[in-house]
């Protein structure tokens, strides 16, 4: 892609799945990543797959002193920042507690606001422009039965990159989001092998998507290959969204 090598790229989530992807593909573009995910048992794995040009903060998005710590090193400079963090907390809406609902309130949409708006004020600053990146879902589209958090947190990020495309628009930073369908993840492959057949058949290619088919479009929105788009909400979801 055109433009990474040498940027500076935040990405939330980075353990694992989409988000260690998303960092594998940075890397190879030839970005300095700074990676931000909870304590995890894989970081010398992370560390042998990226020898140099990475960092890792280890901590909680929704808290105080991770946001410090991020801030840190957004204060040392930034270009990108793909904010890939998420959890899920299922139950329907009537088994659904406050505790359910508040802490996916928390990583999948407080705390997007925070970092994004953390980013948004080094990256004016800097007079450099740059670029926000948002993980959605397909299920923002059309709901999720037993999601009635998620699905709502989703769809607020939607919102939420439009209205920040618009706002620093003028300050030549460009915020886009991912809408990925079902996507093979470590968690997703220990479902049920009748759920997995499910998903795979409401796609139209018929086949889940790769945690690489997301790393892909968040490169190509970072790059300057996409440096006319903003605001948009791009679905990587195989054709699931069709119905």
């Amino acid at each position: 892609m055109k433009g990474l090598t040498n940027k500076r790229v935040f990405i939330t989530g980075a353990a694992s799945g989409i988000g260690r992807a998303t960092a594998e593909r940075f890397y190879a573009e030839g970005a300095e990543l700074v990676l931000i995910d909870m304590p995890t048992l894989e970081l010398a794995e992370l560390s042998a797959l990226f020898p140099n040009r990475m960092s890792y903060i280890q901590g909680d998005v929704t808290k105080a002193e991770t946001l410090s710590l991020v801030k840190a090193e957004i204060d040392k400079g930034i270009d990108v920042i793909v904010n890939n963090a998420g959890i899920t907390r299922d139950a329907t809406l009537l088994k659904m507690t406050d505790d359910q609902w508040d802490s996916v309130i928390a990583v999948n949409l407080t705390a997007i606001f925070k970092l994004s708006r953390m980013a948004a004020e080094k990256m004016k600053a800097a007079g450099k422009g740059g670029v926000i990146l948002n993980a959605a879902s397909v299920v923002a589209h059309y709901g999720n039965f037993g999601q009635t958090n998620y699905s709502a947190t989703k769809a607020g990020v939607i919102a939420m990159t439009k209205t920040m495309a618009k706002e620093l628009g003028k300050d030549k930073i460009r915020v886009n989001a991912i809408a990925p369908g079902f996507i093979a993840t470590p968690m997703v492959q220990k479902m049920p092998e009748k759920v997995l057949a499910m998903m795979e058949d409401k796609a139209s290619l018929k086949r889940l998507g790769q945690p690489s088919d997301i790393a892909a479009a968040y490169a190509f929105l970072a790059s300057e290959d996409a440096a006319y788009i903003t605001g948009t909400c791009l679905n990587v979801d195989g054709g699931t969204i069709l119905g």
